[in-house]
């Protein structure tokens, strides 16, 4: 049984649009030890997640991806001309891991607002004052129900 996922991207950064272009891509950039663990952690070959559109003009669930690959280094962590370099991470020992993720499709868009409204969902990561984690689990309940519009 695979388990459920949000994956927030910056709408600027990479969008649908580019997820659909290119079928797959590595989930790079992720910063954050809790969403870290997430990927590296918990995550599986299979798992589905809600492609997450952030700093957005609204912010919202754009489309479906599924997990393609184990976790393996983030490669960009020891690249020094990336935005997401980090001197403290060595190839011996990485400290940013990522994740392959392949298109499933676009869906309908699901504002932040639309989301709030959804009874099921009032407990999602997403809806949190102060989250701001770019990967956090979703419940079948709130996949189930984010679904239903789809």
């Amino acid at each position: 049984m695979p388990s459920y996922w949000l994956m927030k991207s910056d709408v600027e950064d990479y969008a649908i649009d580019g997820m659909a272009r290119d079928k797959r891509t590595d989930w790079v950039g992720v910063r954050n030890y809790q969403a870290r663990n997430f990927m590296r952690d918990l995550m599986k070959e299979g798992d589905l997640a809600f492609f997450y559109h952030s700093n957005a003009e609204p912010s919202g669930i754009a489309g479906v991806v599924k997990i393609s690959s184990p976790a393996k280094p983030d490669l960009t962590q020891f690249d020094k001309k990336s935005k997401y370099y980090d001197e403290g991470a060595t190839k011996e020992n990485p400290r940013w891991m990522l994740r392959e993720v392949e298109f499933v499709k676009k869906t309908k868009f699901v504002s932040i607002a639309d989301l709030r409204d959804i009874p099921a969902c009032k407990n999602m990561g997403v809806l949190q004052k102060g989250s701001r984690l770019s990967i956090t689990p979703v419940t079948e309940g709130e996949w189930k129900a984010i679904q239903s519009l789809l």
